[in-house]
């Protein structure tokens, strides 16, 4: 007997829809050149020095060696690699940087619709799916990333908690090992997407899992999965984030971000703001009309599950717990605990957590719909829908676009890499501000230099010195970077006051082979090697589930 159509099955054609929508908002992504945004450009050029440095053979690329005016910097051992990867692999696969960088965002967008949807369609049936997928993309600060921040983690960080979700209640109705490992890959890609919002989604992830728990019939075996969960998400993306966290006392980060906490909103511009191209404080942070309508419905919608004595009244009242602090976060009243705690200090802009904020209407959106009665349900989804275009309909569109060539990326950029330089080393200065005279130079001493090869992260020289002589290389000095003459180990000076940062070195008469390259640490060979065995967890995992279904169906 034939497999049924596909476009035949309900939950198929209402995800079809759900997919049209959401293609609608990205129709400038489609116009020649990116979108321009505050931070637009510059993803452009971290995407175009990450593809250099896997060019080079670095798999894990850490060093950026042309941003920083040339100098290098180390702002891939700090900043989420997942954007950086997935905008490689597309420009691998012929698309430009800038189209690269696009079709990032345009992911972004569609994947975290879809995403939503599968989760919701498993609490709540496929019309609550699709509602929820259309409130959680049509937000106005979702179009706030892409056409007026430039946000490409951010972004791309929204696609990941509800598939993570998704995993997590499958895996209440059936264990199987595809459903922890599901669960184990979404929450990594989620952690390898951004740093900041990956801590404020896994406020809700955790609250939904407890959740899960508390009417779970099996508590203690779904906890234990969830842990497992979480402890495999965090080995495969300890690659990143196990440097990040350690290394961070060697850069500006704490001196950038001590006492620095902005972008706190009053309520009524969480209400309603004016949609701006402009910076912090201009631009609108506003959470979206239907979104405050399903909040505001959100104490009916628990009461009455609650008197049906139906069990999702918890997660729903955990969730609208959520929103509020996420809402007082915002706010200026909340100012001390960033002061306090020193985790959330790192967030630097306290609208951040409207990330976090807009998480919560879909999921009262999906609720909502699923006490509706069939007979109305189709026709309130309708008038949803219109809503969410006609509401929105000013906020997807870019200010004006940006067009450069890919040759344009390949050599030295003027970039600091970061707005404020919390990443630059802390022996340096936050920023360069001007190319270099060549990448080495000789400061005293009389000798000769020819490069012999240079790229990212491997710079070899031959050396003629007809005198005893200092060496100055043009490149900032991070822990990794080794520096061997004629095969012998010397300690790179990176203090001097002249040459801030800078790596400067001895050479006697003669000639002499110097090869300067970024290697592991310790630290990072150790966080690449628990990456690996999560790696090998995951396969396990994945070859036991095939195994056990094969046996299902014999």
């Amino acid at each position: 007997m034939p497999p049924p159509n596909f476009f035949t099955k309900k939950s198929h054609l209402i995800l079809i829809a759900l997919i049209i929508f959401s293609l609608i908002p990205l129709l400038d992504l489609f116009h020649l050149g990116l979108p321009l945004t505050h931070d637009g450009k510059e993803h452009v050029q971290r995407i175009a020095s990450y593809f250099l440095s896997l060019s080079d053979g670095n798999i894990i690329p850490r060093w950026a060696g042309n941003l920083n005016w040339g100098y290098g910097h180390p702002v891939f051992i700090f900043f989420y690699p997942l954007p950086y990867y997935l905008g490689s692999l597309f420009h691998y696969l012929g698309l430009t940087y800038i189209n690269s960088t696009k079709i990032v965002f345009g992911l972004s967008y569609l994947l975290s619709g879809i995403f939503m949807y599968l989760w919701m369609k498993e609490l709540f049936g496929e019309w609550a799916g699709y509602v929820s997928g259309l409130i959680y993309i049509y937000t106005p600060y979702r179009f706030v990333d892409i056409y007026v921040r430039g946000a490409l983690g951010e972004s791309l960080a929204f696609a990941w908690p509800p598939l993570v979700c998704y995993f997590f209640i499958k895996l209440t109705q059936k264990f199987e090992w595809r459903y922890i490992t599901g669960a184990s890959i979404s929450m990594a890609l989620l952690v390898l997407s951004h740093n900041a919002l990956s801590l404020m989604f896994f406020i809700a992830i955790i609250g939904y899992v407890a959740y899960l728990i508390f009417i779970s019939k099996t508590k203690i075996t779904y906890a234990k999965n969830f842990f497992l969960s979480i402890l495999i998400a965090f080995m495969i993306s300890a690659f990143f984030w196990l440097p990040a966290l350690m290394e961070a006392k060697y850069t500006l980060r704490d001196i950038v971000t001590n006492n620095s906490i902005e972008g706190f909103e009053n309520i009524c511009r969480l209400i309603w703001s004016n949609w701006s191209y402009g910076g912090s404080g201009s631009f609108s942070v506003q959470l979206g009309i239907l979104q405050w309508f399903f909040i505001l419905a959100a104490p009916i919608v628990i009461w009455i599950y609650k008197k049906k004595n139906e069990k999702i009244w918890i997660l729903l009242s955990i969730m609208l717990g959520i929103f509020f602090i996420s809402i007082l976060m915002i706010l200026p009243i909340s100012k001390p605990l960033y002061l306090i705690i020193p985790l959330i200090k790192d967030f630097q802009f306290a609208w951040r957590f409207l990330s976090l904020a807009i998480f919560i209407p879909p999921i009262i959106a999906g609720a909502t719909i699923a006490l509706l009665k069939k007979n109305y349900i189709f026709t309130f989804v309708v008038l949803l829908t219109i809503l969410c275009l006609s509401l929105n309909r000013y906020y997807w569109k870019a200010n004006n676009f940006f067009i450069q060539d890919d040759w344009t990326y390949l050599g030295p950029q003027e970039t600091s890499t970061n707005d404020t330089g919390e990443s630059s080393p802390i022996w340096s200065i936050r920023r360069m501000e001007e190319f270099p005279k060549s990448s080495i130079e000789i400061i005293e001493g009389d000798a000769e230099i020819i490069t012999n090869s240079r790229n990212s992260t491997e710079h070899i020289y031959n050396i003629n010195a007809k005198t005893d002589s200092k060496i100055l290389e043009n490149t900032l000095y991070f822990p990794g970077w080794t520096i061997t003459v004629d095969g012998k180990f010397i300690i790179p000076e990176f203090q001097n006051q002249q040459y801030r940062g800078l790596m400067t070195f001895n050479v006697t008469k003669g000639e002499h082979i110097v090869k300067i390259i970024f290697t592991e640490t310790r630290l990072r060979l150790i966080s690449d090697i628990i990456s690996i065995i999560g790696l090998i967890v995951v396969f396990s995992m994945l070859v036991m589930d095939s195994y056990q279904r094969l046996r299902y169906y014999k």
